[in-house]
């Protein structure tokens, strides 16, 4: 893969990451029910916010982890156990961050049915279900081509 390519790549992921991270820490001032909260009541008032905040985690580090195998390729390390490690880590976080979103469309079904209309909510929830469950896809087809590849390399290695 050609340089720029996969440094324009990189820098996608930055921007995604740059992004991500903007819409968390933006969109709890205008949300609803905080347009008018102090800090203190948008934070530490709503345990939603914080579980959205751990759930981010596994998000983050798979953007991490795309950054690196990027960079393993960008340097002709694209055939190496450590991209297929990090195509692993990718899948791992993909369905930590589905199931993530499992647990808030069950509280927006148990604790938020009776107060407010969560049609919306629960529409964006099986869409980022359903981008996860694909990335994770994705990254473990991904992982076994890679890894029977490295599993070739290293034969051909031994057998020269």
């Amino acid at each position: 893969m050609k340089a720029t390519s996969t440094l324009f790549l990189q820098a996608v992921i930055v921007l995604i990451g740059i992004g991500a991270l903007a819409v968390l820490l933006w969109e709890p001032h205008i949300e609803g029910r905080n347009a008018h909260a102090t800090l203190y009541q948008i934070y530490f008032n709503d345990p939603f916010l914080a579980y959205a905040y751990v759930a981010a985690i596994p998000f983050f580090v798979a953007l991490y982890q795309a950054f690196k195998v990027l960079g393993y390729a960008r340097g002709n390390r694209a055939l190496s156990q450590a991209a297929v490690k990090a195509l692993r880590t990718i899948r791992q976080c993909a369905l930590t961050v589905a199931g993530f979103i499992v647990g808030g469309e069950a509280y927006l079904f148990v604790v938020q049915r009776s107060k407010d209309d969560i049609a919306g909510g629960v529409a964006v929830g099986l869409v980022l279900i359903f981008l996860s469950v694909v990335t994770a896809a994705v990254a473990a087809v991904l992982e076994g081509l890679l890894q029977s590849a490295v599993d070739m390399k290293s034969g051909n290695d031994q057998t020269a």
